[in-house]
């Protein structure tokens, strides 16, 4: 019984691990051919693996879909907000949540740039559960910039700003640093940094 037990979890442990793989790929492709430009027989191609292996574990295109937008999520959470969080509340966490975020666009995981830019602009005249996912990621990410921003009013920094409004001037800017990056227009990312920088400027 112990033998058919452990056999069963290193069964389903290797299929984790295949799903993480196949999701982190289909997220790094994504970013440069769009969500809508993925399939299971690319990421069967791209990873030498059988489509019905890829299916078994995902089922659909958009089961696929959604699990490259939850893979690019964990990403920035691991390389943005866990690492920030960890900051003593106020100013100074703003700050390196906003240093961290440009570092994940100038020194991108995915190869097309910052996932979340990409897939908004492509989903975001469209319906259903992946657009619906993609917005909610977005979403979330920016409100938890403004619950911190209000937490830093709370010690006395940021007097007199409208936290959503200053949320909303960021992501315009790092997403406009994200599209200079792509192209190669360093001079217009340092910009952009300039640019958050007298934004949260105290």
């Amino acid at each position: 019984m112990t033998q058919l037990t452990e056999s069963g979890d290193q069964r389903l442990a290797k299929g984790a691990r295949a799903r993480a793989t196949i999701a982190r790929r289909a997220a790094e492709l994504a970013s440069i051919e769009g969500l809508d430009g993925i399939s299971i027989g690319m990421l069967a191609t791209d990873l030498g693996i059988s489509k019905s292996g890829i299916a078994t574990l995902f089922g659909t295109k958009e089961a696929l879909q959604l699990a490259a937008v939850a893979t690019a999520r964990d990403v920035f959470i691991e390389r943005v907000i866990a690492p920030s969080l960890r900051e003593p509340r106020g100013a100074g966490r703003i700050r390196t949540l906003i240093d961290r975020w440009f570092a994940h666009i100038e020194d991108p995981p995915f190869p097309g740039g910052c996932f979340r830019v990409a897939t908004l602009t492509e989903y975001s005249s469209k319906e259903g559960p992946v657009r619906d996912a993609v917005v909610a990621d977005h979403d979330e990410w920016l409100a938890l910039l403004a619950v911190e921003i209000r937490k830093a009013q709370e010690l006395g920094d940021f007097a007199g700003a409208d936290p959503e409004q200053l949320v909303f001037e960021l992501d315009a800017v790092v997403s406009a640093a994200n599209i200079a990056r792509q192209i190669g227009d360093s001079a217009r990312v340092d910009a952009a940094r300039a640019i958050a920088t007298r934004l949260l400027a105290t």
